[in-house]
């Protein structure tokens, strides 16, 4: 291959590589991949005495580009001599987003010409803190602890010299606004939040999800190369089998995940584990020492009290009625709903349950109301 070739390795969010190159008049690899594979399938006739036409001479692309989904679709040898494969194709210029760790390694060793570029993630800020304090209020009903709290566990982000993740625990009961304060602080810094649900987190599947598989199939280590947030959010942390805890020591410690494939630096960024552990000592007790003195903070999630279950539920009714056109809120009175629906505070703590049965209840009175069956529900 041509010593004056290029090799431009992209680590970050598809949407931000999209951007690095655009306006470059780009050729797919795959697509040159799957062309040439057509072109070796295609069957040649020969005629004896007939002289036998030339191959047309192919044009060297100047621009070649592989997304980060492409490498599954080629077959293991072409991971293993992927320098072979370029060196047959011959771009002046490879971009190579989100690559397996070893075809970086092949492309540093090869070509001499070879550049790294990472995305820098959103990161939290003084500016981020304020307006997280500002705005709690209005995403979180109770929870005054968890303000405080969280504030304290941000600010070391805000300093150049952390350079490493900050882990938090939020444990509690469930609905209570765990995973809505990670959305929350994710909404202040942008992109789409990178949520994995740990509940199911028991068998050999996913064990190769976390340690690394073939480099056909999916892994957390690539999709937190893929991911757009500085907020990464572990659901369910407690619900996993714990023989995938020794899989978060590195990461929690240096903010470093290795697998098989693929090695990702998430830098600064905010892990946040949930739970549905009741106090710091069964989390001790249940996770172990080693990967317990790695959270930076544990953050405890209270029980919502009867006045704040209505607090929600009224929220949520508000919320519901907005969403709805000008026909369909003549049949509804916001009274009314909260009348039926305020028993569910003496028994209902889950808020997710209660945005469902707030949507059944004004579901029923809509189509009470289309269909013209009498008056509404008592």
């Amino acid at each position: 291959m041509p010593s004056d070739t290029k090799v431009t390795v992209y680590y970050g969010p598809l949407s931000w590589f999209d951007e690095q190159v655009e306006g470059l008049s780009c050729d797919s690899l795959m697509e040159i991949v799957y062309a040439r594979d057509e072109v070796n399938r295609q069957l040649r006739v020969v005629v004896p005495g007939q002289q036998e036409s030339e191959p047309e001479e192919r044009e060297r692309p100047e621009h070649v580009v592989a997304e980060s989904g492409d490498y599954a679709s080629l077959n293991e040898h072409s991971i293993t001599n992927f320098a072979g494969l370029i060196r047959s194709i011959e771009p002046e210029h490879l971009h190579l987003h989100n690559p397996p760790a070893h075809v970086q390694a092949q492309m540093e060793r090869i070509f001499s010409a070879t550049d790294v570029k990472r995305y820098k993630y959103p990161v939290v800020t003084r500016d981020t803190l304020v307006r997280f304090r500002k705005g709690f209020g209005d995403h979180l009903v109770g929870q005054t602890a968890v303000k405080d709290a969280l504030l304290a566990a941000l600010y070391p982000l805000t300093t150049e010299r952390r350079t490493k993740p900050v882990v938090l625990m939020f444990y509690g009961p469930s609905g209570v606004g765990k995973t809505e304060t990670a959305q929350f602080v994710n909404d202040l810094l942008g992109g789409t939040l990178l949520r994995k649900q740990f509940s199911m987190f028991h068998n050999d599947k996913y064990a190769s999800y976390l340690f690394g598989g073939t480099h056909t199939e999916s892994s957390f280590a690539h999709d937190l190369l893929d991911r757009e947030s500085g907020v990464i959010l572990i659901d369910e942390f407690d619900k996993a089998n714990p023989v995938f805890h020794s899989a978060f020591y590195q990461l929690f410690d240096g903010g470093i995940f290795e697998d098989k494939n693929y090695r990702v630096e998430v830098g600064p960024s905010l892990i946040i584990c949930t739970s549905n552990y009741g106090s710091e000592s069964e989390i001790r007790e249940a996770l172990g020492d080693a990967l317990y003195s790695r959270f930076d903070s544990l953050i405890a999630f209270q029980p919502l009290s009867r006045g704040e279950i209505l607090q929600v539920i009224d929220r949520v009714v508000k919320a519901r009625l907005i969403e709805l056109s000008s026909e369909e809120q003549k049949h509804l009175d916001a009274g009314f709903l909260m009348t039926r629906l305020a028993p569910l505070a003496d028994n209902f703590a889950n808020v997710r349950k209660i945005g469902k049965i707030v949507d059944e209840l004004i579901s029923l009175v809509l189509v009470r109301a289309l269909l013209d069956e009498g008056p509404e529900p008592e």
